[in-house]
């Protein structure tokens, strides 16, 4: 897998991030698509060449390793890592689009009409719809890829030994898996980086739902303050003030379109 392209394609997503989406991308090249490159391709290496049993009775070794490994690990990673990174590029995806109607939007009009978007990389409409959808299937993503994990090999830890009673083993064989520390320290930190990723994918969410709900508070705050005041609602405040100003008697209200005056009654 050309790693390099996949790396240059996805940089294009992080002029569009947020902080938390930085940090993301951070995480995901530093301790995943690096560690995966440059360590962990290595130690597993040719796993079935190094899962050992002590038979030498033919396809039983095939066959126990196929029972306890039916997915590798390392394709399981690279699987994951590329499942998991392309919700960002329909963020991509969806401001080509937006260049594209400035563009068509321009070559029609003019470069002096009015445009379609201010900033089509700006998080607002549908753009920000898309970066909140790309978050939720990012996290789903990650979080069935841990449960495949689980699941497949019965938990994240990897022992040293396993024993096998498929046919055509004869009876009960031991088998002993290459390198099994090395693998389980790099299982053990794959899950980590996975994990630390799912958190920084639920503190974007937050993040930008609670701007969106302060946005918008802050929108009706400005419309509530721009709603003038009728006669009406001048007199049903006020009279109430203008009744008791007097010592005695009823007060009488001057009122025109600007101001409120109380007058005692003679």
């Amino acid at each position: 897998m050309d790693w390099k392209t996949f790396q240059a394609l996805l940089s294009g997503v992080n002029k569009y991030s947020t902080a938390f989406g930085r940090v993301w991308l951070s995480v995901v090249f530093v301790f995943r698509v690096m560690v995966y490159v440059v360590a962990a391709e290595r130690v597993w290496g040719d796993e079935q060449k190094d899962f050992d049993c002590n038979t030498k009775q033919p396809g039983c070794a095939n066959v126990c390793y196929d029972h306890f490994f039916p997915i590798s690990h390392i394709r399981l990673w690279a699987l994951q890592l590329i499942f998991v990174t392309c919700p960002s590029f329909m963020v991509v995806m969806h401001v080509a689009y937006r260049d594209d109607r400035e563009r068509k939007h321009r070559a029609k009009y003019g470069d002096t009409s009015k445009q379609l978007y201010n900033n089509t990389g700006k998080k607002h409409g549908g753009l920000w719809w898309t970066y909140l959808i790309s978050l939720f299937v990012k996290t789903g993503i990650e979080v069935a890829f841990l449960y495949i994990l689980h699941r497949v090999y019965d938990s994240f830890y990897l022992p040293r030994l396993v024993k096998c009673e498929v046919a055509p083993c004869p009876n009960q064989v031991d088998c002993y898996i290459g390198h099994p520390t090395e693998k389980k320290v790099f299982t053990y930190f794959m899950v980590g980086a996975s994990a630390l990723c799912i958190v920084l994918n639920i503190c974007e969410i937050i993040y930008l739902i609670s701007k969106r709900i302060v946005r918008c508070a802050n929108k009706i705050k400005r419309r509530n303050r721009n709603i003038p005041m009728h006669r009406e609602d001048y007199n049903d405040d006020l009279q109430p003030a203008c009744l008791e100003a007097g010592p005695e008697g009823q007060a009488s209200i001057l009122q025109d379109s600007k101001q409120v005056v109380c007058t005692q009654a003679s």
